[in-house]
């Protein structure tokens, strides 16, 4: 049976579905800065969207940080236990001088952040499918599995909130994963390596890490991408399988894994999208799934430079703009409007579904 959890109960219901704490930013002596990831990334697409008032601080449902018992329901104790050593999470992190620190520094400052924002992805997956959509602005650690870590992914937050709605959500069977990160996401893809009920595209530059060939055999569309390609190309695949994937599987909920890696000159992505196409590219996904009325998950994954930030808060003004995050609708799904509106609401939606 269940635990209960704190991760879903109910948020106010003026609260926007965009989950964030700022204990998700990694800060301690200046050691963040050993490692090409902006540590600092959350918070400043938080306060961006706040200069473009889209929300205030009491709009915005506060993350809670998953318990163990939370993370029990993929991990294993054995992985959990092996994340008391400093040394483990120097690894699974990339930051080797957190080897040398005493773990009770290491699970304040490097882990909580971390299962905080684990716990975010899980509470929005249940927001999305109350409010029709929900966005964590962390998440998106997809190289960690039930039982492994490994770059900068120390909490597997993509299965655990789909397994979280399998097991404790009516009506939540199927899910899709769309994993637009740089990187191939091995870590959801072991996780549900044999399980029907999940399909995963995955786009990612076929070159980089993690390379992992048992994991790939998960992927349901595999989108191998060169060195530095650029936005058309990027574009037309992301639209075609992204289409494709919700024509062939229709899922209750979608995952979208949308990291800003791809973003020209990422030390770490090798591709070369501009930061309109990574705006673009978001678009697209959320049209794809508003238009079926799919509700739709997206946590902010990878993405390494300090230009970011700006790019995600820009992405979420412009699904704002287009009519396809509504907090009005948002409310609807929670009995706080009628029938006629949802249905003007939807034919607003679907006139503005042609992509450019």
């Amino acid at each position: 049976r269940p635990h209960r959890t704190e991760l879903y109960e109910d948020p106010p219901s003026g609260c926007w579905p965009i989950v964030y704490s700022p204990d998700y930013n990694i800060t301690f002596m200046g050691l963040e800065k050993l490692h090409p990831f902006d540590a600092g990334k959350w918070g400043k697409v938080i306060n961006f969207l706040k200069e473009e008032k889209l929300i205030a601080d009491d709009l915005i449902v506060q993350a809670r940080e998953a318990t163990d018992e939370d993370l029990l329901v993929v991990h294993t104790r054995r992985y959990l236990n092996k994340l008391k050593w400093s040394f483990v999470v120097a690894t699974i992190t990339e930051i080797p001088p957190v080897a040398f620190l005493p773990n009770f520094v290491v699970q304040r400052k490097v882990l909580k952040p971390l299962r905080t924002q684990t716990g975010g992805t899980i509470m929005a997956g249940k927001l999305a499918v109350d409010r029709g959509w929900a966005i964590n602005v962390g998440g998106g650690f997809h190289h960690c599995s039930s039982d492994k870590g490994g770059g900068f992914c120390a909490y597997a937050d993509i299965t655990l909130a789909i397994k979280f709605l399998f097991e404790r959500v009516q009506g939540v069977s199927k899910a899709t994963i769309i994993d637009l990160d740089a990187h191939q996401g091995n870590g959801h893809e072991r996780d549900f390596m044999d399980d029907p009920r999940v399909y995963i595209m995955d786009a990612y530059n076929r070159y980089i890490y993690p390379g992992d060939g048992f994991a790939k055999r998960a992927i349901k569309r595999k989108v191998e991408l060169e060195w530095g390609t650029e936005d058309t190309e990027y574009l037309q695949k992301v639209h075609t399988h992204v289409e494709g994937a919700l024509n062939e599987f229709k899922p209750d909920i979608v995952v979208y894994n949308a990291g800003t890696d791809i973003l020209d000159g990422d030390p770490l992505g090798g591709l070369a999208i501009s930061p309109q196409g990574i705006v673009k590219r978001d678009e697209v996904v959320f049209k794809a799934a508003r238009s079926r009325r799919i509700p739709i998950l997206m946590v902010t994954s990878g993405g390494y430079q300090k230009r970011t930030a700006r790019i995600i808060a820009d992405s979420i003004v412009n699904l704002h703009s287009l009519g396809l995050l509504d907090r009005d609708r948002a409310a609807c799904a929670v009995g706080s409007c009628s029938v006629d509106q949802m249905v003007r609401d939807s034919a607003k939606d679907f006139s503005s579904l042609s992509l450019q």
